[in-house]
């Protein structure tokens, strides 16, 4: 019986999955998907490009296999935090607890799979900028039941807030940890090292609490009118 290329340099390469995965989360990071063809990540990964079809069958189906590898642990270890924040009786430590369990698994996993560290980070603030309609279906089917759960439970804690105030400030909170795992450096550089970025304990402390914060502001429509500056006559 003949075996097609694909199947011989399986043989050969057992870890060629892992090196076509590797390759392909770190061109997507680097140059967004749609720049990306099958053949670059074959090259970057010492394959060819039969062997990416042959694993993923498409780019598509490479790209779902990188979140759910970093994603689902994440959302599992999320959900579990989660659970347990949703016991605690006083609505301000709930509040307290439901945000840290959203913060804690995206810096504590940045050593293994679970979340992918930098690197993943920086892929899914890329995809997400890109406004491709693949990544957006998958970023949908990944995240959006951990995040209707989680906005659920913040708006339980502070029901007199509207959902949609809820959602925006949620929508926030996720632009910056983006950025506060992809760029620590600018925190030591603007705090002239008074601060360290790179820091873990020290960003998830300053991120729960800028956050808790902002979902305690008044709701949008409940907000005091800004002051009007008075008109300075303009005559002479």
């Amino acid at each position: 019986m003949t075996r097609n290329p694909a199947s011989k340099e399986t043989a050969r390469k057992p870890n060629m999955r892992e090196a076509i995965l590797a390759a392909a989360e770190e061109l997507f990071a680097t140059n967004g998907f749609n720049a990306v063809s099958v053949r670059d990540i074959a090259q970057a990964a010492g394959a060819n490009p039969g062997s990416v079809t042959y694993h993923f069958k498409t780019k598509d189906g490479l790209l779902l296999e990188i979140y759910r590898r970093h994603c689902g642990p994440m959302n599992l270890r999320r959900s579990e935090l989660l659970a347990a924040a949703k016991r605690v009786r006083d609505l301000q430590d709930r509040l307290e607890a439901v945000v840290r369990a959203y913060v804690v698994p995206a810096f504590t996993s940045g050593s293994d799979l679970a979340g992918g560290g930098a690197r993943f980070t920086r892929l899914r603030a890329v995809m997400s900028a890109e406004g491709n309609e693949v990544a957006r279906k998958i970023i949908a089917q990944t995240f959006d039941d951990t995040s209707h759960a989680f906005i659920d439970a913040i708006h339980e804690s502070l029901p007199h807030v509207p959902r949609t105030d809820i959602v925006w400030r949620s929508h926030f909170l996720l632009g910056a940890l983006y950025y506060s795992l992809v760029t620590p450096d600018r925190v030591s550089r603007l705090s002239r090292g008074e601060a360290d970025g790179s820091d873990a304990a020290s960003a998830i402390e300053q991120l729960v609490q800028a956050t808790v914060a902002a979902f305690q502001a008044p709701a949008l429509d409940q907000a005091a009118p800004a002051r009007r500056r008075p008109v300075v006559s303009s005559k002479t």
